[in-house]
């Protein structure tokens, strides 16, 4: 018999199943603290959650029994993962199941916006009749333009065309064929804001998209757009939304979420020309129930069958080829963020080869911990060997796998070449004593870097000075430089080099560098 605690409130749907299945045993006590859930938890072998429980390490360590944690829903930040993963312990979540019940409320947003609803509401219970004063809008042909084309912007994006609107998005992880095949145009993100008569917000918080509408976003706008938020508090510098909203820089604002929770004495607040929900994403009788049934399908599939669907934390390879493949998969790992630090476009194609000593274990460990790299930070969820595949397929992006035993300069050799619109960009890296990774060559540069910490990496014309140019710079501004290697090309008069120094620079010293004439390209990138 399996023993399954559920610690938060679950739709009664999902608790019906539970009780339906044969071999499962339920116990549903909810509001415990962490010292209440130690005392319990030791009897349980899954663990059902929705945000309230917070699953700790000193709660983990008292979960003698415990071989999975479910999350009724997409957030695990509840959850010690790291903790989880070293107990052996799986963590899953339900991260499509109220996908359609955002969308459909930024949608209502829209068509609130449009019409003024709010106003027009309070307008015949104050006992008028205001007609002429509150004129709306179609939405029909107008621009919807989609920050984040993921699940539910996809979502957004399909009702909107239903709508006969334009759509427009903005996603670097997402390639034009899906686009395309969505029937979506893919714009920049200046483009982006600079069309919009709708903006919606459908992006995770992350620290790259941390007030990615900001100030000087919001002047790119046209005076008649409106702006949606039903993502994440902070995706939008709110103090600035405020001043456009103001100054009639912008027409309006519907938001569902909030850089603090609840907005107390937000300026915003004051504005009639925002509309204002309580965090509502996910909060329909539908999207409820979707969540906890499936989680409760989840947990009964793998107590059962040990199939971990929508796992952040499980190897899908046997315990033995993980240990010959671990040395590789770190160098892939290192291997992938160094690409997504020198790639500026959506990559398509992602060619993994493996040579010599490296071609000697099973690839694709290796292959899929090269799009854990590649997609590290991206995303809210972790991203780990167990869903970084399925997100690459979802991005568009396909994968070519390859091995040889010819040695390629070096005992173990990785090569990654990512592929993106006509251009491709090409990494090689080895293990020096079979445990220390170097990056041993970028496109036609052969280089040996030690791949750690912030680098700089620059395209220079092959000239005296330049290296020079740079250590001045650097020096002024304090910052010191541990590591330099530069490789030449035979085929041209340009250079690169990669500099290791000792703290990330600001927009402002990058600039200062990127302004050295024979400095072509410049790239930070953080390890």
């Amino acid at each position: 018999m399996k023993k399954i605690l559920i610690s938060d409130k679950l739709a009664e749907a999902g608790i019906n199943f539970l009780n339906e299945q044969d071999g499962i045993q339920i116990h549903i006590q909810t509001g415990l603290n962490e010292a209440q859930l130690c005392e319990i938890i030791g009897d349980y072998d899954a663990l059902l959650i929705r945000s309230d429980t917070k699953v700790t390490k000193t709660v983990l360590a008292a979960a003698k029994n415990l071989k999975l944690i479910g999350r009724a829903g997409i957030g695990v930040d509840n959850v010690d993962i790291p903790a989880a993963t070293e107990l052996g312990i799986i963590v899953m979540n339900t991260p499509d199941s109220n996908a359609t019940t955002t969308a459909e409320l930024a949608l209502a947003h829209l068509f609130s916006l449009s019409r003024g609803l709010p106003k027009a509401d309070a307008s015949v219970r104050a006992g008028k009749w205001e007609r002429s004063k509150l004129m709306g809008s179609e939405v029909a042909h107008k621009t919807l333009a989609i920050l984040g084309f993921g699940t539910i912007g996809r979502i957004v994006a399909n009702r909107g065309l239903g709508l006969k609107m334009r759509v427009i998005a903005y996603d670097p992880f997402v390639t034009p064929e899906i686009f395309e095949q969505l029937g979506v145009e893919s714009v920049s993100l200046d483009e982006l804001v600079q069309q919009a008569d709708y903006l919606t917000l459908h992006t995770p918080l992350i620290e790259k998209t941390r007030h990615i509408i900001d100030a000087k976003k919001l002047a790119m706008m046209k005076k008649s757009a409106r702006i949606i938020n039903c993502a994440r508090g902070g995706l939008i510098d709110e103090t600035a939304l405020y001043e456009a909203l103001k100054n009639g820089q912008l027409a309006g604002a519907a938001l569902d979420v909030y850089e603090q929770e609840p907005p107390k004495d937000s300026p915003l607040l004051t504005l009639e020309n925002v509309t204002f929900t309580p965090h509502l994403g996910a909060s329909t009788h539908e999207a409820q129930v979707a969540v906890s049934v499936e989680i409760a399908r989840q947990a009964v599939t793998y107590l059962k069958t040990g199939e971990a669907v929508n796992a952040l934390n499980v190897p899908r390879v046997s315990a033995e080829q993980l240990k010959k493949s671990k040395q590789y998969m770190g160098l892939a790992n290192i291997l992938g963020r160094l690409l997504i630090g020198l790639v500026d476009k959506p990559i398509e194609r992602l060619e993994v080869a493996a040579f010599g000593k490296a071609a000697e274990v099973d690839i694709r460990p290796i292959s899929v911990e090269t799009f854990v790299g590649l997609f590290a930070g991206q995303f809210s969820t972790p991203v780990n060997s167990v869903n970084a595949e399925g997100i690459a397929k979802r991005q568009g992006i396909a994968l070519v796998e390859s091995k040889s035993e010819q040695v390629k300069g070096y005992l173990s050799l990785l090569r990654v070449m990512a592929h993106y619109g006509n251009q491709a960009l090409t990494l090689e890296g080895t293990l020096l004593g079979d445990c220390h990774p170097r990056l041993v060559k970028i496109n036609q540069f052969e280089i040996e870097v030690v791949p750690e910490g912030t680098l700089l990496v620059t395209l220079h014309d092959d000239k005296p000075g330049v290296v020079a140019a740079i250590s001045t710079v650097l020096g002024k501004a304090n910052i010191n430089i541990s590591r330099m290697q530069v490789g030449v090309a035979d085929d041209n008069q340009q250079a690169m080099a990669v500099v290791s120094v000792s703290q990330p620079l600001d927009a402002g010293l990058l600039a200062e560098l990127q302004a050295i004439p024979a400095i072509h390209q410049l790239t930070q990138i953080q390890l």
